[in-house]
């Protein structure tokens, strides 16, 4: 007994020292991209202003970190230091939704030798793919037309009467004083690049400890008797899904869990898919964290991502019809990955590497060439 409880004290000191760390890795990458910014924000400006470009800028990014919490903490420091608009932010943040469900789907392709499991792990993978493909299918032309999230999430911070920073200077609440000698230590030895830098892999860092630990903290040796507690119903699965990746602050992990139990039929992928739909809520928490001390935008865009998954958690939980299609969607993937073993791996291989790269890339040789051509005239 006092092994187990001196064990949870451990694990908890660690995960608040990570939490502690993870405020000050946000501040550092703040204020390294608000110094690095300044010579180049028509140039950063330009390359995000392409809603495509800044959509598959957030999905690459976050299947190659493997975390939507990084590229998500990432960008609400980045729009907190004025280095990027909140507008421009917002398509990065949908992208990251997406390149985020990356992991269960790799994860289920190691199922490809059990021929009985196969089907039923890349059903349960590509389910949580599904969700946030279509949801960003159905909000991103809202966005770009109408300015939906931006809107909605900039009235909301409006009323919640936040004192945050109004800018990338100000300090905002004093809590962020205690940051602010070893951020300027920091950046005065290191550089702004290096620092940036060192604010990325603390991020990163903190992000994977705090998901361990605190995994280990919430499940533990309770493992084996999971699926019993969390998938009696809908509601049960979906209020798991929501508080175990609220804590562990990581839905790659705990829609991970999710694989081998669809794949070895403990779970059936319906009860499964509304534990997915509670993880992409928990998820948002990160978000929320990261703007914590920050200006009104970076809270907005916290917001932004909370919506984006709260609106698409609506859409698919509510609506009868629509409420099916992420599982029909992901169950016919599993019989064509079942019948053609190579559709899985290259699925991956173009959904979340090629197609995000090929698209960058042909959107960037397009603005160029589309760059209006000085005519020089002999006076």
């Amino acid at each position: 007994m006092g092994k187990n409880y001196q064990s949870i004290l451990k694990r908890t000191l660690i995960t608040g020292v990570s939490i502690l760390f993870f405020l000050f890795s946000i501040e550092l990458l703040g204020v390294s991209l608000a110094e690095m910014a300044e010579p180049f924000t028509e140039s950063i400006s330009m390359v995000t202003a392409n809603p495509f470009i800044g959509l598959f800028i957030g999905l690459l990014s976050t299947a190659l970190l493997q975390s939507s919490s990084t590229t998500t903490s990432i960008a609400v420091a980045a729009v907190a230091s004025g280095a990027i608009s909140l507008e421009n932010a917002i398509p990065i943040v949908m992208g990251a939704n997406v390149g985020t469900t990356i992991t269960s789907t790799i994860i289920s392709m190691s199922y490809i030798s059990k021929h009985k499991e196969f089907r039923k792990a890349v059903a349960a993978g590509t389910s949580h793919d599904f969700f946030n493909i279509l949801t960003v299918l159905l909000l991103f032309p809202l966005e770009v037309n109408y300015r939906f999230l931006e809107r909605t999430s900039a009235a909301i911070s409006s009323h919640l009467h936040v004192t945050g920073r109004s800018s990338a200077s100000d300090t905002g609440y004093e809590f962020t004083s205690i940051f602010e000698t070893a951020t300027e230590w920091i950046i005065i030895n290191f550089g702004p690049l290096l620092s940036l830098l060192i604010g990325i892999i603390l991020i990163f860092t903190c992000i994977k400890l705090i998901s361990k630990w605190l995994y280990k903290i919430l499940i533990g040796k309770t493992k084996d008797q999971f699926e019993n507690a969390v998938f009696k119903n809908k509601f049960r699965a979906f209020s798991w899904g929501l508080i175990i990746t609220s804590v562990a602050q990581s839905s790659s992990l705990t829609t991970s869990l999710i694989v081998p139990l669809v794949a070895t039929g403990k779970v059936k992928i319906k009860k499964a898919f509304q534990f997915i739909l509670g993880a992409n809520i928990g998820t948002t928490i990160t978000a929320l964290l990261a703007a914590i001390f920050q200006s009104e935008a970076a809270i907005s865009l916290a917001l932004v991502h909370l919506l984006f998954n709260l609106t698409g958690v609506l859409i698919f939980y509510f609506i009868p019809y629509l409420s099916q299609l992420p599982v029909i969607l992901a169950k016919k993937m599993g019989r064509l990955t079942m019948s053609m073993r190579i559709i899985g791996f290259a699925y991956i291989f173009v959904a979340f590497f090629m197609l995000p790269f090929t698209l960058i890339y042909f959107s960037k040789t397009v603005e160029k060439q589309s760059d209006p051509i000085e005519v020089i005239t002999e006076d």
